[in-house]
């Protein structure tokens, strides 16, 4: 599954085959079955972790017991708590596996290592951070200004590759809309010319 990754990196950066054999050296292939967790409420998240097949979501209950999605990570995507990892804090989220899914992870201090020793991988992740920090505005912007339909049309267009994967109420989650909301919404859209 290595490969998987391998030729995901080089369509972002210039590597050197070297440094990909040490990249590879430090990672470690897993696999997790669907609904198994990667990530529990209260763990502190230490690894950085690239999605080679399967389907994930990020996820955390509100003070009602109310779960509310804040991500999905598909194929060659990469999911993470990214403030427990920078701050070695217990996380307040989850993180599922939504199909049978082949992660390749490494452990925060090798993965800071490699981006010490590797200038590539520095420059990748830096790029990955900052595409992270855009996502996530357009996000909240679109959460705070669009109306549900938008939310929907965005959704579609935007994650193709996740919305025919995962449970429509995970979706509604995501978009911050009820179950019934989506259902008349994606109704209505299917009875369009």
């Amino acid at each position: 599954m290595f490969e998987v990754f391998e030729k995901y990196l080089r369509q972002k950066v210039e590597i050197s085959y070297e440094d990909l054999e040490i990249i590879r050296s430090a990672s470690v292939e897993r696999k997790l079955r669907k609904w198994q967790s990667i990530l529990h409420e209260g763990e502190v998240w230490r690894i950085t972790c690239f999605i080679a097949s399967g389907c994930f979501r990020l996820y955390r209950f509100d003070k009602n017991g109310t779960d509310h999605t804040l991500r999905f990570g598909v194929d060659n995507w990469w999911i993470s708590d990214q403030e427990s990892f920078n701050n070695e804090t217990p996380s307040e989220y989850n993180i599922e596996a939504l199909a049978a899914s082949t992660v390749i992870i490494w452990q925060k201090d090798k993965w800071e290592e490699l981006m010490s020793t590797i200038p590539a991988l520095k420059l990748f992740n830096e790029q990955l951070l900052a595409k992270g920090y855009e996502t996530s505005q357009r996000r909240i912007f679109s959460l705070i200004s669009n109306s549900a339909e938008e939310k929907y049309l965005d959704f579609q267009k935007t994650y193709p590759s996740v919305f025919n994967r995962v449970p429509l109420h995970m979706v509604a989650s995501y978009l911050g809309i009820s179950r019934e909301t989506l259902s008349r919404i994606r109704k209505e859209f299917t009875k369009q010319p």
